[in-house]
């Protein structure tokens, strides 16, 4: 079907055509997104937001980078799609930086964090099975306050009970340890245990960092059981922190470890590393995936993942991440609605009296995009290339919000 008008329709008209063809699993607001440009975005009539959020930590690279322009021009001039039942030279040389750049040996690529964490539980289970000789070792572990998606498998380890009651029965097998509690997280892995999921910083739990000490007594856990230990970074890692990985502030190494959000540019695709010892349990035909790793999206990661893993860049972004943790600092002793700052790099979170959602919907109105964390925490996870003069400006608009909602 042609609609030659489709671009001039104004944005009441397209949020009509949303509300009567989509699908409504979302709330958005009344505003139609039609450009970008570095931490900014354009909505109809020119008006400008502050991207604070950065599409959920995907727009690492904010809106309209060169380098993202740039691969995706080359990239546009060789084939698109090829599957995976060939070889393709961008995959192929992703997963030797990904590798190069991690503890991982062997990368499997799908197309999004949900994906990522429902093929490491497989590989965890075909692993205790094929390497444990264990048919009895099926059991998940995961944490209060994690997200690790919303497919059947994913959504069994997510801790938030909204996400899973309705889908009911979700897979078998998943149970649930305090976060941040070494000995709750003992009492719960045992040798039914194949796998342990565990956000080195938690999103929509709540903008909460693992204490160190958590995530070495969970390798030491892993360990004495057998288990394998699974690092879910989907949103925190890729620079996010300030490191290239979360987890890395530790010291401590997983078996398994996801990602997703950023790696592409904002095009879709996820990944799971892994190291050799799981590696071995894995055979042709275990998994698959139609388009992940295709040529591509490929193409564009590299180019994504090139700049986002140099020393520079990540100095660069601890840098700013430092500033905006000061600043936001300086605004909680201001505001009575601010309880507690908590975070890392330039992922933070806003502990409020009130309604996150309200913060959020005032933040709009004075040009910010933001996105809460749970019912009463504020999260901001801006591009990762965002100025000190730009938050200084998202300081100035996040401020009026709060005076705004309160």
């Amino acid at each position: 079907m042609t609609d030659k008008g489709s671009s001039s329709l104004p944005p009441e008209a397209i949020i009509s055509l949303e509300k009567q063809y989509v699908l409504q699993t979302y709330t958005r607001p009344d505003f139609v997104i039609t450009g970008g440009d570095g931490v900014w975005l354009i909505a109809g009539a020119g008006h400008r937001y502050l991207d604070g959020g950065s599409g959920i930590a995907v727009n690492a690279l904010g809106h309209g980078h060169p380098a993202v322009l740039a691969a995706l021009a080359q990239a546009g001039r060789g084939p698109i799609h090829l599957s995976n039942l060939y070889h393709n030279r961008p995959m192929t040389l992703l997963a030797r930086d990904l590798c190069q750049s991690s503890f991982a040996d062997r990368v499997f690529f799908c197309n999004s964090g949900s994906e990522a964490n429902e093929g490491a539980f497989k590989f965890a289970r075909k692993y205790a099975r094929v390497i444990l000789q264990k048919n009895d070792k099926t059991g998940i572990v995961a944490f209060s306050g994690s997200f690790h998606g919303r497919s059947m498998g994913a959504v069994a380890a997510t801790a938030t009970e909204k996400y899973r009651a309705p889908f009911e029965p979700v897979m078998p097998g998943a149970r649930f340890a305090e976060f941040n509690n070494i000995e709750s997280a003992r009492a719960a892995i045992n040798g039914q245990t194949c796998a342990v999921i565990v956000e080195p910083v938690q999103g929509e739990g709540g903008v909460t960092p693992a204490r160190p000490e958590f995530l070495a007594a969970l390798r030491r856990r892993c360990d004495e059981t057998g288990a394998l230990l699974i690092f879910d970074e989907v949103q925190c890692g890729l620079g996010r922190t300030g490191a290239l990985w979360a987890h890395q502030a530790a010291n401590v190494s997983p078996d398994i470890m996801t990602i997703a959000k950023p790696l592409a540019g904002g095009l879709p695709m996820g990944a799971i590393l892994l190291t050799q010892a799981v590696a071995g349990a894995i055979t042709p035909g275990d998994h698959g995936s139609t388009f992940a790793g295709g040529p591509f999206v490929s193409a564009v990661a590299r180019a994504v993942f090139g700049l986002v893993s140099q020393p520079e860049f990540l100095a660069a972004a601890r840098q700013t991440g430092e500033y905006l943790h000061q600043k936001l600092e300086a605004l909680a002793r201001t505001q009575p609605a601010v309880t507690a700052v908590r975070g890392a790099g330039l992922m933070w979170g806003l502990v409020t009296t009130i309604p996150a959602a309200d913060v959020v919907r005032a933040a709009q109105g004075q040009g910010l995009l933001i996105i809460p964390a749970g019912p009463k925490v504020v999260r901001l996870l801006p591009p990762l290339v965002i100025t000190r003069a730009e938050i200084d400006i998202l300081l100035e608009k996040l401020t009026a919000a709060f005076k705004k909602a309160w």
